[in-house]
């Protein structure tokens, strides 16, 4: 008679089952692909594609120019390099995005588990969800330019001073349709059997949230982060 030994597998990490679960789309990988050759574009190229600065004489010369060797993409009318400005776009049209998105992401998963977990907090948190989601985003801005851009053009520089206040607005004002989603799945995960069974040995609500509830509502949230990132630019 011999004893007969199982190995059991380790439990997998939340990073872990996040990837597991994202390399399976194809078109999610795609997608990934083509994210990475643009942030290498705009991040990168700039270091290796740095045109020659031009007199205001030479620019006059090279404006309206065609595809060439010294200009790829050609020039504006005022003689500069449109794949250099290109680059420039892209890196500030990707920060905007990418911060914004992960503000309103996070705004969102965040009020979207807590409204569908905890009962007494659904009521409050879909109330000030639907005020948010009354607030126009232009007259917002507008707000937020005339009380704090002097201090942050001080402490920051106006140039990041503005940037963070756009951020800041754009990324406050995104989160309503993530936190909804979220709510919604939420609400049908917190009454699956394992949910259940994991509540009744005695798990807090913290370690039901990270263990089970976040792991499984991350495809609706990278849904959402997606789309926010293409919103906020």
């Amino acid at each position: 008679m011999t004893d007969s030994t199982s190995a059991v597998a380790p439990p997998e990490s939340f990073r872990g089952a996040v990837w597991a679960q994202f390399r399976k789309h194809k078109g999610a990988v795609f997608g990934l692909i083509v994210l990475g050759l643009l942030v290498v574009f705009s991040v990168i190229g700039p270091l290796v594609w740095n045109p020659e600065k031009l007199t205001v004489v030479e620019a006059l010369k090279s404006k309206n120019l065609g595809p060439s060797l010294t200009h790829p993409m050609g020039t504006d009318q005022l003689g500069r390099d449109q794949m250099q400005r290109m680059m420039a776009a892209g890196k500030v049209s990707l920060a905007v995005g990418f911060v914004a998105m992960i503000i309103a992401i996070f705004l969102g998963t965040l009020i979207g588990v807590l409204a569908g977990y905890f009962k007494r907090l659904d009521g409050p948190l879909m109330r000030l969800t639907d005020m948010f989601l009354a607030l126009p985003l232009i007259p917002l801005l507008l707000v937020m330019v005339i009380l704090f851009r002097d201090d942050l053009s001080r402490a920051m520089g106006p140039e990041m001073g503005a940037f963070v206040l756009i951020v800041f607005a754009i990324g406050v004002t995104s989160w309503m349709h993530a936190a909804r989603i979220v709510r919604g799945e939420v609400l049908a995960l917190k009454e699956r059997e394992y949910v259940l069974a994991s509540r009744s040995i005695g798990a807090t609500p913290r370690r039901v949230i990270l263990r089970h509830i976040l792991p499984n509502v991350i495809s609706p949230v990278m849904v959402a982060a997606t789309l926010g990132v293409a919103e906020a630019i």
